[in-house]
C-alpha cells in the first residue's frame, strides 16, 4: 500500500547511456527541495565487477541529490541483467518480485523513484520481464490498491536518431495502457545545432508527451551544491 499522498516515478530511457541516472537525482533532488522524503529504488545493476568496476547508479543518485537508496541486484559485467547473470551463474528476481519489494516501501516516502537499465524493453529477468512490464505492473497494482498513479519518465537524446527512438518507446507504453507522462532531454549540449534545436520542439509534436525538463550535459559531474541549486532551472 501506498501511503497517503505517496507517487511514484518510473525512469526509463530510449537507450542507455541516455542519461538516466542524472534524470533520477534530479527528480529526487527537485522533490527534496520541496520537503518530500525521496526514495531511488535501482531494480538491477550490472557492470559492478572486474578490475574496473563501473559506479553504482544508486550512489551517484545519493550523492547529486542526497536521496535515500536502494539497490536490489548488483551483477558484475556491464551486459543485459538477464545476460550477465547468466553468465555469473545467479538466480536474479522477477519482475513481479521487484514490484512487491517496491510496494513493500512506498508506505514510508512521499515520492519513490525507480530507475530502470538500459532501454525499456531490455530485460531485467531471466524470464524475459522488463522495465516495461514493471511500469505496467507497479501502475496497474497501485491503481487497483488506492488509485494512486504511476508516473513513467522517458529520458532521451537531443541529437539525430532521438524522434525514432523515443516515438518507439512511448508507443511500446501505450501498447500496455501506460501513458508516459513527460521527456527528459538527458544531455543538452552547450552549443546545440540545427537537429537538437528543432528536436527540442518536435519531440512534444511528435509524441503528444511533454518535454519536462533539459538537463545540461556534465551536470552529472557538478558538486552536489550546484546539481542541486542548478535543478529549478531545468525543469519547465
Amino acid at each position: 500500500m501506498t501511503g497517503p499522498g505517496t507517487r511514484v516515478v518510473v525512469v526509463t530511457g530510449t537507450d542507455t547511456g541516455v542519461g538516466k541516472t542524472v534524470a533520477t537525482a534530479a527528480i529526487a533532488a527537485r522533490a527534496i527541495a520541496a520537503g518530500q522524503r525521496v526514495l531511488v529504488v535501482k531494480p538491477v545493476q550490472t557492470g559492478v565487477g572486474g578490475s574496473d568496476p563501473d559506479p553504482h547508479d544508486t550512489a551517484t543518485v545519493g550523492h547529486l541529490s542526497g536521496a535515500e537508496v536502494l539497490e536490489l541486484v548488483a551483477l558484475d559485467e556491464p551486459l543485459a541483467p538477464d545476460t550477465a547473470a547468466r553468465r555469473q551463474g545467479v538466480a536474479i528476481p522477477t519482475v513481479r518480485e521487484h514490484v512487491a519489494r517496491i510496494r513493500e516501501q512506498l508506505a514510508s516516502y512521499d515520492l519513490v523513484v525507480v530507475e530502470g537499465a538500459g532501454g525499456l524493453l531490455v530485460r531485467l529477468d531471466t524470464e524475459g520481464g522488463t522495465i516495461l512490464d514493471l511500469a505496467r505492473d507497479l501502475t496497474f497494482a497501485l491503481m487497483r490498491a488506492d488509485g494512486s498513479p504511476v508516473e513513467v519518465v522517458v529520458v532521451c537524446r537531443a541529437g539525430l536518431g532521438t524522434l525514432n527512438h523515443t516515438e518507439l518507446t512511448t508507443t511500446a507504453l501505450r501498447a500496455v495502457q501506460v501513458e508516459p507522462a513527460g521527456l527528459v532531454i538527458g544531455a543538452w549540449p552547450a552549443e546545440p545545432g540545427v537537429a537538437a534545436t528543432c528536436n527540442r520542439t518536435d519531440l512534444a509534436r511528435l509524441t503528444g508527451v511533454p518535454v519536462v525538463a533539459v538537463i545540461p550535459d556534465g551536470a552529472g559531474s557538478l558538486p552536489p551544491s550546484e546539481f542541486q541549486a542548478g535543478v529549478p532551472t531545468w525543469f519547465a
